[in-house]
Order: structure tokens, then sequence, then C-alpha cells
């Protein structure tokens, strides 16, 4: 079950000189790799990388497996109320473990387990459809803030539970949730007062780092994956990730080369898994690169306005929309393919050969074949092409390889920053829009902004077209 990291695509015998690296480029690299190593380990022993030691965390691992055992079999369906790094893992894990039609299934090939449903918006037509769809009666909201105050998340949260005090009354603390800080925020005082079954985000994890945690562990195990495992291949990672020598760990080797890339124009990051179970895996990756490595100040103050721009794809569906691009537009891209070597089931193509001739190669395969055969053809296209691409191998999609590929990317993300020199574990791009929303939305202490931003915000009729 050990997951493979093959960059030999992204090297300068495969893509040219122009668009590979070379093993001399990477050797060169070395010092500035082990001071990045020396660092990352400075902080984990300070304690500031708290989000590393998640594989171990036994105790609130038995503390959730305990509480879904209390509630299984009592609701329909488990809906998680959070955004962000609050959502896309839960979404990842969710759809990478579970049957892709998991909420088709009946009850009984369920194994009792709740539908999950993770409205990760505020759009009205989301929030009111969900509710169309489920009886609050029979459902349990599982609310997601590190901070307790994240608007988005405490609005639909404030909805939610309205609908379930109608249906209710005052006996609906049973149906709420809350995984929020330990002392602080609005979730936590309420989820005091009320009563609420609560969770703790460990102090020191980031939303987007926490998918390890009981933020994404809740709707794992309450939806049957196996947190032992999931969190036994992020253990296995760890051990990897670990060891200083580049050419022997897959999240430093594969950092050292995207960040070479990306120097030399390639700042456009691709995620393209080869498997439908792991394509919100691409979501996930999508705010761990961007939000982590966008920075417009480096770690001594400088502006450097640095970041590679991550993209989701999926293949097959993706050849058919994406490629196009990949292969003939600019060279500035990388595509980081995610494969698997085997596939939970085999699926065989009839035989038709009489009757229609020009399809007729296509039986007596397997979509297994086929879907392997559509990668290799893809990354065969790019190199071709002078295009780098990158794969992890994985030798099937189970708890084990998606916690250790989690975990192999969190490290990835987190080496990266120190190789850029930024802190990959902020945010502050994120804030302004924040504070404008607070000063529309009339929150005490924001009032005298709103008509500021309204007015920077004036349109020039010229340019609009009603």
């Amino acid at each position: 079950m050990r997951i493979t990291f093959d960059g030999t695509n992204l090297t300068a015998a495969a893509v040219g000189d122009e668009h590979g690296v070379s093993e001399r480029e990477v050797e060169a690299l070395e010092s500035k790799a082990m001071t990045a190593h020396a660092e990352l380990s400075r902080k984990r022993a300070a304690g500031e990388l708290f989000w590393m030691e998640l594989p171990y965390q036994k105790a609130t691992v038995e503390e959730i497996l305990a509480y879904v055992g209390r509630v299984r079999g009592r609701f329909e369906n488990f809906v998680v109320v959070g955004i962000g790094g609050s959502a896309l893992g839960n979404i990842a894990l969710h759809s990478a473990l579970n049957h892709p039609f998991y909420n088709l299934l009946t009850a009984d090939k369920r194994g009792n387990r709740p539908r999950l449903f993770v409205p990760d918006n505020v759009d009205p037509d989301l929030i009111a459809g969900l509710l169309d769809v489920i009886d609050a009666e029979k459902t349990l909201f599982n609310v997601i803030t590190k901070s307790g105050d994240t608007a988005e998340t405490m609005a639909n949260f404030l909805i939610f539970r309205q609908a379930l005090a109608e249906r209710l009354g005052e006996n609906y603390a049973e149906h709420i949730v809350a995984t929020t800080d330990r002392s602080r925020g609005a979730l936590r005082r309420i989820a005091d007062q009320e009563g609420y079954q609560t969770f703790e985000v460990p102090e020191g994890v980031g939303g987007r780092f926490s998918v390890l945690s009981p933020v994404g562990l809740l709707s794992a195990a309450i939806t049957g994956i196996d947190v032992r495992e999931l969190l036994a291949g992020a253990a296995f990672a760890d051990e990897r990730c670990r060891v200083p020598d580049l050419w022997k760990n897959p999240a430093y080797l594969n950092a050292v080369l995207q960040y070479i890339l990306y120097w030399r124009g390639h700042s456009i990051s691709v995620m393209m898994p080869y498997s439908q179970h792991l394509r919100d895996v691409a979501d996930w990756y999508r705010q761990l690169w961007a939000e982590s490595l966008g920075k417009r100040n480096s770690m001594a103050g400088g502006i450097v306005n640095v970041g590679p721009t991550p993209v989701k794809a999926l293949g097959t569906t993706d050849q058919h929309s994406q490629l196009q691009l990949y292969v003939e537009g600019p060279y500035d891209k990388v595509i980081n393919f995610l494969t698997v070597e085997h596939y939970a089931e085999v699926v065989p193509i009839p035989n038709v050969a009489e009757a229609f001739p020009a399809i007729a190669y296509l039986g007596g395969h397997t979509l297994n074949e086929l879907i392997a055969s559509e990668q290799f053809a893809t990354e065969q296209a790019l190199t071709n092409n002078h295009r780098p691409n990158c794969k992890h191998v994985l030798p099937e999609v189970n708890a084990f390889t998606v916690g250790q590929l989690l975990y192999i990317l969190e490290v990835q993300t987190a080496f990266s920053g120190e190789l850029y020199q930024v802190n990959a574990f902020n945010q502050p791009g994120v804030e302004e829009g924040k504070v404008i929303t607070y000063a529309l939305m009339g929150r005490s202490g924001y009032e005298d902004r709103r008509d500021r931003y309204l007015k920077a915000a004036e349109r020039n009729p010229r340019f609009v077209v009603a």
C-alpha cells in the first residue's frame, strides 16, 4: 500500500532542457532544501505544526467512534455545516472512500448509516433546497468552524437551528454536534449554553490542514470509513516524509521539482486524478496549495507576490475539455496525475465485433484497461509535446492510501512554503473580503466603512451594458 511518486516526466531528459529539470538543478537546491527541512523540524518540535501530530491522536479517535456508536441508527441524514477547510476535506474523504452513489443506497446497504450532505455555500437556493429534501427531525447537524464566528457557517447554522426548533421545540440539542475551538468563539459559547456534543479543533491546526482532525474524522466515521486505517496511512506517510534526503522523500522531491519549474514560468499546477473516487481530493488540494502558497509578503516582510495557481481536472472527463489547452497552449503548467493500479471493480466491455466493426476493438477488454490506457496516452501526449507532468501511483484507493496521500500533499505544501519563504499557515488575503462583508451586513464596529466600500465600487456607466 505504498504510494509511488514518479517525477520522471518533469525532467529535462523527458520533456527537454527548456521545460524540464536537470539533476544538477535539483542538487543545486539541496542546501536550501535542507534548511527548509531543518526549519520544519524545528517548528514541529516547538509545537507550531500540530497538524503533523494528527495521525497519532488515538484518544480523539476513540472518543469519535464512541459517539458514532451512540448515535448510530438514530438519524437518516448527517449534514456538515462548514466551508473551506471545514468542508472540502469531508467531501474528499466521502467521495474517495464511500460508494460513488452512497446517498442513493438503501439504509441496509449503507449499513444503517446516515446519508451525508455538505452544503458548503450560502446560496439561498442550495440551503432551501436541502431543507426540502431532509426531515430535520431525522437529521444530525455537524457545525464546524475553528473561530466559531465564520459568517457563512454561522448563518447556515442559525437557519438549520431554527428549522430544528420549529420541528422539535426546545429538545433539539441532540441534533447538533459542534466542532470548534476549545474555549473561544460564538459557537463554543452557544454549544456550552445549549448543551451540544462538541469536538475540538486542536490548537495550531488551520482549516486546510484539519482533514485528519475531528473536522474530517467525524463525518468519515459516521458514514463507515475506517478512520483508524486513515490515520495509519498518514502515520506511514509521516515516516516517509521525515527523511531529509530529497531523493527518498516523495513530498520534498515533488516540492523541489515544482519550485524550480515555477521560476521557469510553469506557474499553474493541475491535479488530474484518473479515478472518480479521487476527484474531490483535487478540490481539497486546490485550497491547500492556493491558500498556503499564494502570498504577497515573504516571511521577512518583503513584497513577493508568489504562488502557483492550482487547477482541478479529472481523467478521462477533462481529456475532452481541458487537454487541448494543456498539450498545445502556453508552457505554463505542471500536470499532476493521480493514478490507481487496482480499482475496486472490474467491468468488462461486451464483444460486438460483427454488428459494429468500428468499435469492435473495445470488446473483450475492460473499463479498467481503458482508463489505464487513456491515462498513459495523456501522459505520453503531454511528454511528447514537452509538457512537464508527474504522478502519484496508488496501489488501490482505500483508507490507508488516502490518508497517506493527504499527508504527503500537506507536507509537500508546508515544505514548499519554506522554499518560497512564505508563511504557509496564514491567509491575510482572505481577511479584507471578510471585513467588507461585515460592513455590508451591519456587524458591530464596522458600520462606518459601509458607505466607503460602496462608493469605491461605483461603476462607470460606459462599461455597463444593461
